[in-house]
């Protein structure tokens, strides 16, 4: 196990790390249903109430901070640990969020978007989240699963105006992580429950260039994961290697671009759920353990890529 500095502990399933320039380190907490800010001393304060199931979270060109909101699951303890189940009873729709970090305050952006049919839908589990360089951006539709069923679901992007949200690529299984290549012309997308991560080759914003091959949704297949793994978020290091926080034996995936796995770093949480990169020269992985309610901290070998936005 890989030596590992606890930023916080005692949240409520935190996701979607965003680390800030003035050294502090934003999560949501998925079960409690807030924007949370970690100070560099590990105070908590609460940013903003998002209801729901806030998941993934990015900083956008205008500094505000976008989350997914899944709308919520049921929840389940099992010797001690927090993990997420079904649709919950009280379900009200998945949408994408805004947060004005000053205030705090909270506007809903979409909760619908138009499918490569032409019909519109309603978003159903929105999960994680990246800009691009032109200031729109990429996010999954993880869906929800009911006793007996669960939703198909894809990919979508918003373009830098934030007022056209389309889906891009569709029939993929429980699309979770995404992120972007160092040159922004590949788009990485991990599956939770057939544990295969993606990639798409894109023309420009929001334009895949489909691969060949009978997959409806024209990704390539890259990588799939070992052993009692599934994928969940991601990010990219600074040469390329998609990093995907990996539930069931815990830990970090670290793929190479040409899909080989180049090292799995177990963490001992059973919902290793996301991670991302800060500190000085972005050497600095922060890696949330959801099932635990806690966030570390561990020396990464090579710089983070740094995102298109910050704050």
């Amino acid at each position: 196990m890989m030596r590992m500095r606890e930023v916080a502990s005692g949240l409520a399933f935190p996701e979607g790390p965003v680390a800030l320039a003035d050294g502090s380190l934003l999560v949501v907490e998925i079960a409690r249903g807030t924007l949370t800010r970690i100070a560099p001393d590990g105070t908590l304060s609460v940013v903003a109430d998002l209801g729901g199931g806030p998941n993934g979270a990015a900083i956008g060109p205008d500094g505000h901070v976008h989350v997914c909101n899944n709308g919520g699951f049921a929840w389940h303890r099992m010797e001690g640990l927090l993990f997420p189940g079904e649709q919950p009873p009280d379900y009200a729709g998945g949408s994408v969020q805004r947060v004005d970090l000053r205030t705090g305050a909270v506007e809903t952006l979409f909760t619908r978007t138009v499918g490569a049919d032409g019909v519109e839908r309603p978003l159903n589990g929105p999960n994680d989240i990246v800009f691009d360089a032109t200031g729109g951006f990429w996010f999954s539709d993880l869906g929800k699963h009911r006793a007996r069923e669960r939703d198909r679901s894809g990919v979508y992007y918003c373009n830098a105006g934030g007022n056209a949200v389309r889906e891009v690529a569709w029939g993929l299984d429980s699309a979770n992580g995404v992120g972007l290549s160092p040159d922004g012309g590949t788009l990485y997308v991990a599956e939770t429950y057939t544990r295969q991560l993606w990639a798409f080759d894109l023309e420009g914003p929001g334009r895949i260039r489909p691969a060949p091959g009978f997959f409806p949704h024209g990704g390539r297949f890259l990588a799939g994961a070992e052993g009692f793994r599934f994928f969940d978020s991601l990010a990219v290091d600074a040469e390329g290697h998609v990093c995907v926080a990996t539930p069931g034996e815990g830990g970090i995936s670290v793929y190479a671009p040409d899909g080989r796995l180049a090292e799995f770093l177990p963490t001992g949480d059973p919902y290793t759920t996301n991670l991302c990169f800060g500190g000085p020269d972005l050497r600095t992985a922060f890696v949330t353990l959801s099932a635990t309610g806690r966030v570390v901290a561990l020396d990464w070998p090579r710089p983070g890529l740094p995102l298109a936005f910050s704050a």
